[in-house]
């Protein structure tokens, strides 16, 4: 792991490259330390993966009564480590190089004929493969780097480390923080973690779906225009080595990780 002054000097190698495709994206942050969203909603859920099993594929309706689902395609399920686990308990979702991961949404036309245009997720400990990126009918409409994170919430070092009892300041040299997505032009039908580099993996929890009447979040948010390429890090970066057997899992299946 290389120290986080030298991520942010990397930013500069992120690049945006704006297509005809893309969605205009309002997107803030929550507080540090606050792992849910503020924002209001018609309709809104939330999935823990608190009792999902690792490497299965799943289908969730985020406690909406079925008016969002999801299904999840084979997601990397770890229990709560220093890296991830919102409240510092349970399970939470994690993509790594050799397996990425997306989920794709239905709605009720009926009570979402515009589609979902909200989707929110705490990141922990995030590094510079971290990639997200959002599509309608299979095309990409936005999307979100380590170098865009760091630009907005990089220099408050408040939310380094993670802040959960058990792990309090473990990890930190990465952030952890709950990020908005509101889609201001459209919607989407699908989310895709990637792990870019090799080492490292992107944590998430308390994925949270829905159509948004209010933003939340901290003051002064930017509004971004999320583009379909060019949101990536290349070269230097923050980024955590796993020590793992074979099989690419150690002690309860979850991947063997070096010490920061």
């Amino acid at each position: 792991m290389v120290g986080t002054a030298r991520l942010a000097a990397a930013i500069i190698a992120a690049g945006i490259a704006a297509t005809a495709h893309a969605d205009v994206f309002f997107l803030n942050y929550e507080a540090s330390g606050v792992e849910h969203t503020t924002a209001t909603f018609t309709t809104v859920g939330v999935e823990t993966f608190d009792g999902r099993t690792s490497g299965a594929s799943f289908t969730t309706d985020f406690g909406t009564g079925g008016a969002i689902a999801a299904t999840y395609s084979a997601v990397r399920i770890n229990s709560a480590d220093r890296y991830g686990g919102a409240g510092g308990a349970g399970k939470y979702a994690a993509a790594f190089h050799t397996t990425p991961y997306s989920l794709h949404f239905t709605a009720d036309p009926a009570l979402f004929p515009l589609g979902v245009n909200y989707f929110g997720y705490w990141l922990s400990a995030l590094d510079a493969g971290n990639q997200v990126a959002f599509y309608r009918a299979g095309v990409q409409v936005g999307a979100l780097s380590p170098g865009d994170v760091l630009a907005r919430i990089g220099g408050n070092r408040n939310y380094f480390g993670n802040p959960n009892p058990g792990y309090t300041g473990q990890n930190g040299a990465e952030p952890y923080a709950f990020i908005n997505f509101y889609d201001k032009t459209g919607s989407f039908d699908e989310v895709r973690f990637t792990q870019s580099t090799n080492g490292g993996g992107y944590e998430s929890d308390n994925h949270t779906v829905g159509f948004y009447t209010a933003t939340g979040g901290t003051p002064e948010p930017a509004t971004w225009a999320l583009f379909v390429a060019g949101f990536g890090l290349v070269g230097v970066g923050l980024r955590r080595s796993e020590a793992a057997p074979s099989d690419g899992c150690g002690r309860n299946g979850r991947p063997t990780r070096r010490p920061s």
